[in-house]
C-alpha cells in the first residue's frame, strides 16, 4: 500500500469516528430532551452520505408527533438545537440529520417522486419547471431526484422562499 492510500484510509477512518462521535453527542442531548419532555423514544444512530444521522423512534409514533410539529417545523428547530449541542462539544460545525418518527424518511419518498415527476414534465415540454419554496433538506432531495433522472436543477430565491427550478438537459 502506498503512502497516499494509507493517508486516504486514515482520513476516512477519522471522518467516520468523528461522525460517530457527533451521533453519540446528539443522542445524549436528545435523550435528555426526551426525559425533560417525559416522552418515550429510542435513539438510532447511523452515518449516511458523510453525515451523522440520528433518529428518534417509538412504538407510539403519535406521541412523537409533538416533536415533529406542523410540516416538520419543530423537527427543524430540534435539529438546529442538536447541531448546536454537537458544535458546543466538538467545536466543529455539524451537518447532522435528525429524523423523528420516520417523518423525514416519508418526506424523502414524496419529494423524490415530486422531483422525478418534474423531470418528466421538463423532458416532455422542454420548458423549465419551478417548484414551490422548500427547506434546504427538501431541495436537496429534489435536486438528487432530478439528477438521477438525467437533468439538472438549481435553487433560486431567498430563504424562506427559496425554490427549485428543474431545467432541460
Amino acid at each position: 500500500m502506498t503512502e497516499g492510500t494509507t493517508s486516504t484510509a486514515a482520513e476516512g477512518s477519522d471522518t467516520l469516528t468523528r461522525l460517530e462521535q457527533e451521533g453519540e453527542i446528539a443522542a445524549d442531548y436528545l435523550e435528555g430532551l426526551l426525559d425533560i419532555a417525559d416522552l418515550d423514544g429510542d435513539i438510532d444512530m447511523d452515518v449516511e452520505a458523510d453525515r451523522a444521522a440520528v433518529s428518534i423512534i417509538s412504538e407510539s409514533a403519535r406521541e412523537l408527533q409533538k416533536l415533529v410539529g406542523r410540516d416538520g417545523e419543530v423537527l427543524e428547530a430540534l435539529q438546529e438545537l442538536t447541531r448546536l449541542a454537537v458544535h458546543r462539544e466538538t467545536g466543529d460545525r455539524s451537518r447532522l440529520m435528525l429524523d423523528i418518527a420516520g417523518f423525514r424518511a416519508k418526506k424523502r419518498e414524496v419529494l423524490a417522486e415530486l422531483g422525478a415527476k418534474a423531470a418528466d414534465e421538463v423532458k416532455q415540454t422542454g420548458e423549465p419547471v419551478r417548484l414551490d419554496p422548500m427547506t434546504p433538506f427538501e431541495r436537496k432531495v429534489v435536486h438528487d431526484a432530478v439528477a438521477a433522472a438525467g437533468l439538472r436543477s438549481e435553487s433560486e430565491g431567498e430563504e424562506p422562499q427559496r425554490f427549485v427550478v428543474v431545467l432541460p438537459a
